[in-house]
Formats: C-alpha cells, sequence, structure tokens
C-alpha cells in the first residue's frame, strides 16, 4: 500500500472506524501497515514543525520541522517497551506488530490534526500575536491533539478486546494509566529539546541550555499574556 493510499485508507476510517480498526489488527498486515503510519506520521510532524519554527525564521523553521518527528520517534521509543510487555503480561494476544500498528494510528491522528491547526497557528503568526502567547497556542494544540490521538487507541483496543477477543478488558484500563506516563514523558522531552518557537529577542541555536522546567514555563507564559510580562527564552520553553 502506498503512503498516498494509507492516508486516504487513514481519513476513511475515521468515519468508519470498526472498518478501520479490523484492518489494522489484521496480523497478516500490521507490519507494512505500521511502516505506513510511521511515514505519514513524520512527514505529518515535519509539516507542522516548519509552521512552529517559522514564527523565528528559516533556521528555526527547519531546526523543529526535525525537532518534532523526533520528539514522537523519543516517545515511542522511550514508552512503548514497558507498555507492550506489561500488556503481555496482562494477557494480551496482540501480536508486537499489531500492538504498534493500533498506537501508531494514535499518533498519525495526532500529527494530522496538529497540522489541520496550521493555518490558525500562521493567523496568529501574521497578525502580530506575541511569542507568549504563540507558545500556549501550540501547547494547547498539542493537548487538544493528543486527546484525540490517544481516544482512538482506546477505542482500538476496546474493539480488540469486544470484537475480536485478542486483548483483555483490564488491559484498556491501564492503557489509561499509561497515557498519564505518556504525557509526562512527552513535556519532559519537549523541554529537553527545546526551543520549537523560538524567542525573537535571542539569537537562533538548536537547544537551549536547561534550567526551570516545563510547567513553570507554561504557567508564567499565562501570566505574561493577562500581566503584559515577558520572560527570556532561556527560562522557558520556546
Amino acid at each position: 500500500m502506498s503512503e498516498r493510499r494509507f492516508t486516504f485508507d487513514f481519513l476513511e476510517g475515521l468515519h468508519n472506524k470498526e472498518s478501520f480498526f479490523e484492518r489494522i489488527t489484521d496480523d497478516s498486515a500490521a507490519g507494512v501497515k505500521s511502516w505506513n503510519h510511521l511515514i505519514i506520521m513524520v512527514l505529518f510532524a515535519f509539516g507542522y514543525g516548519l509552521v512552529m519554527g517559522a514564527y523565528n525564521g528559516w533556521e528555526q523553521a527547519l531546526a523543529s520541522a526535525l525537532k518534532i518527528p523526533l520528539l514522537f520517534l523519543l516517545i515511542m521509543v522511550i514508552c512503548f517497551p514497558a507498555f507492550f510487555v506489561i500488556q503481555a503480561a496482562l494477557g494480551s494476544s496482540l501480536t508486537l506488530r499489531q500492538m504498534f500498528s493500533v498506537i501508531m494510528t494514535g499518533f498519525v491522528l495526532i500529527t494530522a490534526i496538529m497540522l489541520s491547526f496550521a493555518p490558525i497557528a500562521v493567523f496568529f503568526m501574521i497578525t502580530g500575536s506575541n511569542y507568549e502567547f504563540i507558545k500556549l497556542l501550540h501547547v494547547a494544540i498539542f493537548i487538544v491533539s493528543g486527546l484525540f490521538g490517544m481516544r482512538t487507541i482506546v477505542e482500538a483496543l476496546k474493539y480488540a478486546c469486544e470484537k475480536k477477543s485478542i486483548y483483555p478488558r483490564v488491559g484498556v484500563q491501564v492503557f489509561k494509566f499509561w497515557i498519564i506516563i505518556l504525557a509526562f514523558v512527552g513535556a519532559q522531552l519537549s523541554w529537553s529539546l527545546r526551543p520549537f518557537v523560538g524567542d525573537k529577542n535571542l539569537p537562533f541555536t538548536v537547544f537551549r541550555e536547561q534550567g526551570g522546567n516545563f510547567y513553570e514555563s507554561v504557567f508564567h507564559s499565562v501570566g505574561s499574556i493577562f500581566t503584559g510580562g515577558s520572560r527570556s527564552e532561556a527560562e522557558g520553553m520556546k
């Protein structure tokens, strides 16, 4: 199946989820679908990264376009092994290929939704919105996209449980706990890989020095919007 065909197949699956879940949990084709998931996710993340970094010029745009796919790949590398082993211990009959295909479906949806918000992000950039607002806008887009992506994975696991009887019901509940771990890992990784947007008052750099934390940065940005204040990028996630 070509990447182009997979894109149409994925969009069609948003309307006919049971048929789509059946295809992604089909072990005979799970390997090919997983690679297609991965390629499409990287392309979507690359496109969104370009938009994020464009706020601070072409150098930041290119750097962010490379770092956003890297962020998602690192999240998968760090979180997926433990999740798969725990699910197997709980009695899951999903193979490694099937489980990876299901998880990647959620990540593709996350990046697809993020990319769909790109025109909105561009609109606020060209209409002169300040740095703190743009940063919070992207954080909000990540959160909204992540919620929809994780919901899709939960629905796929429920389908594997209720329709195919190859996944334990308790595994669905465990996955919901895994989402929390995933969120914390993602937040810490995004902090380590910053800047993504880039402060125009600071020189371009691929990575910032460590200091502070993601949550402090977000809270400070919210306060800055209401008080009209600002702070340097070295103190926050950019």
